[in-house]
Parts: C-alpha cells; structure tokens; sequence
C-alpha cells in the first residue's frame, strides 16, 4: 500500500468516526466490551473452565460419598 494510499484510508475512516454522533459511538463500544470473553479466559484460556469442572465434580463425589 502506498503512503497516498494510506493517508486516504487513514483519513476516511477518521472522517467516518468523527461523524458517528457521540451516542452511537459509546453504544458500540460498550456491545464490544460486552461480547468479549471474560479476562480470565483471555489470560489463560480453558485452564480455568477445565480446573473448576474438574473440582466440582470432585467436590460432587465426596459430598455424595458421605452421604
């Protein structure tokens, strides 16, 4: 891509966001925020998901166990 190219590209989508009113803007940026996965599993991925279904299965045993 050339610099030209570029600069245009650069400053149609600036041109584009400045005229965004500010409200559509915040709307957006919040249903960004909200479709994201949780910050754990961003840091580490399914490690969480699999250590807290393997401890509650743990858990379900032994409790079923003194019963």
């Amino acid at each position: 891509m050339k610099s030209e190219e570029y600069v245009r590209f650069l400053t149609e989508q600036f041109v584009r966001y400045m005229e965004t009113p500010r409200e559509e803007r915040k709307k957006v940026r919040r249903e960004h925020k909200a479709a994201r996965p949780p910050l754990r599993n961003q840091l580490f991925g399914q490690i969480p998901d699999a250590i807290e279904s393997y401890t509650s299965d743990i858990i379900s045993r032994v409790k079923k166990h003194r019963k």
